[in-house]
């Protein structure tokens, strides 16, 4: 397989031509203040899992822009390279590892095996011990060490251990009390700060609670850290944490077959933390929070969104076709960031993880060799739920010096149902007309001779969008964005499932936590 740098393609250097050739097409503010756009907003969307669909009517592109990018897909071989990564080879070249977190989910090509072991079978193998022991937990068959039935559980994590399962839970959280399927109440310690540590002990029943500790190496520092805090404190309340805590970590760790736990899952290096809410990291908190029915239903989701992902055809395959677009704006149209602007509460938590999948994964100036490159590479991505960001950075995204493309989630059911009419409509109906005027508003903008009320238009957004958000299409929009990333960094040259730029400030904190540092560091540890 030939790797190759975005600026040395034939097919960039064309587009980038396209583009200059096309420009007074692909004003969005022109071509929605045409009576014709209708037909447009209809045509330019495709079919995701989990019965989603990508929209991206409002993106300043048309068929030549499209035929351009399908030219960039097909001289990077996107799809070959996604089928060379299925197929288990070492495509983390940093690290030199296979990438796997699609394999949690499903096999779309052929057995992956390493030193002997169908990595597929132990993935599944895992997923069968926390279905019984989540089944053991929920029937009272295992106890707490007073006797009691579990009904909480509290995840200590940091990262990928931390942010995506956080996420998951907190977008099915409403659904699965409204279904019935809320078997557990889920917290989450991450930060080493003890005031989050104390904050969650002090709302919960230790005695009723199970903590899953996750870490990969069993060495995370303010995990470990975190560990030692919740055991302190259960210990100082009479329980014994060995009949309450468990551990998700790799055969090779010290976490592994510990007794000081009460059983152990296991993941492997294949898969990288940010990329861990469909291996056993996600998988534990959420089977017994609720039930391994709904994780099977988010796997079978996400699923679903790899295999769609293999179409060579971009219009045809939403992941690498926003991927594409996500190019385009980055290294010809010179945006520099990335909004993510669910309107479902229930995602409040997703642009964090979505931070942490694209920023650690494409957050590099060195291609996958090693080597500089001097083109820019991953947006900044922020986001907030909608309609509360209308009320907080939206200004700036409307009238602001900087075109910021937006990402916009949402769906036509809320997730509890409950609501109430005022002036005319839902509550509901409310929302959904707020997202479908920010997008009109940030393409069409509108003209006023009072220029602080004017507004130019022509901000590009996309919109994913589905009926009611449920565990099935949460994997398919999982799936999508860290198969668009992985697109993206096959398209810039990245390695995107390495992480060495968070591994300098770990070094340097233990530096001062020894008391063996540079004066300039000494003289701001001093500080605090």
């Amino acid at each position: 397989m030939e790797w190759k740098n975005l600026n040395t393609c034939k097919s960039f250097t064309k587009l980038q031509e396209v583009h200059k050739e096309q420009a007074k097409n692909l004003n969005l503010a022109d071509i929605f203040n045409k009576e014709n756009s209708c037909e447009r907003v209809t045509s330019y969307q495709v079919k995701m899992g989990g019965n989603l669909k990508y929209n991206y009517a409002a993106k300043p592109v048309n068929e030549e822009i499209l035929k351009a990018l399908q030219a960039l897909s097909d001289e990077q071989k996107l799809i070959e390279k996604y089928e060379l990564l299925l197929n288990g080879d070492f495509i983390n070249t940093g690290e030199n590892r296979m990438v796997l977190h699609q394999l949690t989910r499903g096999q779309l090509k052929n057995d992956v095996v390493y030193k002997g072991v169908n990595m597929r079978s132990f993935y599944l193998n895992e997923l069968s011990k926390i279905k019984e022991f989540s089944k053991d937990i929920h029937s009272g068959k295992i106890k707490t060490s007073t006797g009691k039935t579990f009904t909480d559980v509290v995840q200590i994590g940091i990262g990928g251990s931390d942010l995506g399962p956080r996420a998951m839970y907190i977008a099915l959280k409403n659904w699965a009390k409204t279904t019935g399927k809320h078997k557990m109440k889920a917290h989450f310690i991450s930060n080493v700060d003890p005031d989050d540590a104390a904050e969650v002990l002090n709302s919960i029943d230790l005695a009723s609670s199970l903590f899953i500790l996750v870490s990969k190496s069993g060495t995370t520092q303010e995990t470990l850290a975190n560990e030692r805090f919740v055991k302190s404190v259960l210990e100082k309340n009479g329980l014994d944490s060995k009949k309450q805590m468990l551990a998700v970590t790799s055969e090779t760790s010290p976490l592994a077959n510990n007794p000081d736990y009460l059983t152990s899952f296991y993941m492997d290096d294949f898969i990288g933390g940010r990329y861990s809410s469909t291996s056993v990291c996600g998988a534990a908190v959420l089977a017994l929070a609720f039930g391994m029915e709904t994780v099977e239903s988010f796997l079978k989701g996400a699923a679903e969104g790899d295999r769609l992902s293999l179409n060579k055809n971009i219009k045809e395959n939403a992941s690498l076709l926003d991927a594409l677009l996500g190019v385009y704006e980055r290294n010809v149209l010179s945006y520099s960031a990335t909004a993510i602007l669910p309107y479902s509460q229930a995602l409040s938590r997703f642009p964090a993880h979505l931070q942490q999948l694209d920023m650690e994964s494409n957050g590099k100036t060195v291609n996958r060799s090693g080597e500089k490159i001097s083109y820019k590479t991953g947006p900044v991505i922020f986001g907030e739920p909608g309609t509360n960001g209308q009320h907080s950075f939206y200004q700036l995204l409307h009238q602001g010096s900087d075109i910021i493309p937006l990402q916009f989630i949402g769906f036509k059911k809320s997730q509890i149902g409950l609501d109430v009419e005022s002036e005319g409509s839902t509550n509901m109906q409310k929302l959904n007309a707020n997202l479908a005027a920010q997008i009109m508003a940030f393409a069409a903008g509108k003209t006023d001779e009072n220029k602080n009320k004017d507004f130019a238009g022509n901000r590009p957004a996309s919109l994913i969008y589905g009926d009611e958000l449920n565990p099935e299409n949460l994997g398919a929009l999982l799936a999508h964005y860290e198969n668009k990333v992985m697109f993206q960094g096959f398209i810039w040259n990245l390695n995107s499932f390495d992480q060495e730029g968070v591994q300098l400030g770990k070094t340097l904190a233990k530096k001062v936590l020894s008391k063996d540092m540079p004066p300039a560091l000494k003289a701001f540890s001093e500080l605090l």
